[in-house]
């Protein structure tokens, strides 16, 4: 399955009936940390609860539901970023899904580069600047 990077937050939740028609409840925690904002109109996708495997064999269901966002980058990634602004100790500041930051040391603003992850951590990652200019 491919996801958008224009996903805006992620989560599990119930349809509930009232009166004539259906509802999604957005956790609260979504709009107060995302980019999710009330009053505002947005596309939904539902996924199965009984989500497979590209092979067809049953996905391994997570333990628990977060109590927080997950950052949206994993160690050893690559993504292609572009600078928008300078950190307090002259690294490269990048952002991707809902804001989260990307620290890239030795770029400079406006510059468009393709880095691998080397750092995760909940609000902020740091990312090694692979390819100069995409």
């Amino acid at each position: 399955m491919e996801i958008s990077e224009k996903l805006l937050c992620l989560f599990s939740t119930d349809v509930s009936a009232e009166e004539d028609r259906y509802v999604i409840e957005v956790p609260r925690q979504e709009v107060e940390t995302g980019d999710v904002d009330p009053g505002e109109v947005y596309r939904v996708a539902l996924i199965s609860r009984d989500e497979s495997t590209d092979d067809g064999s049953a996905a391994p269901k997570p333990e628990s539901a977060p109590s927080e966002p997950q950052p949206p980058v994993d160690v050893g990634e690559t993504r292609y970023v572009e600078i928008e602004d300078i950190g307090k100790q002259g690294d490269g500041i990048a952002r991707v899904e809902r804001g989260y930051v990307i620290i890239v040391p030795g770029a400079d603003v406006g510059e468009r580069v393709k880095v691998e992850i080397t750092e995760v951590k909940s609000n902020f990652a740091v990312g090694e600047i692979i390819e100069e200019t995409f």
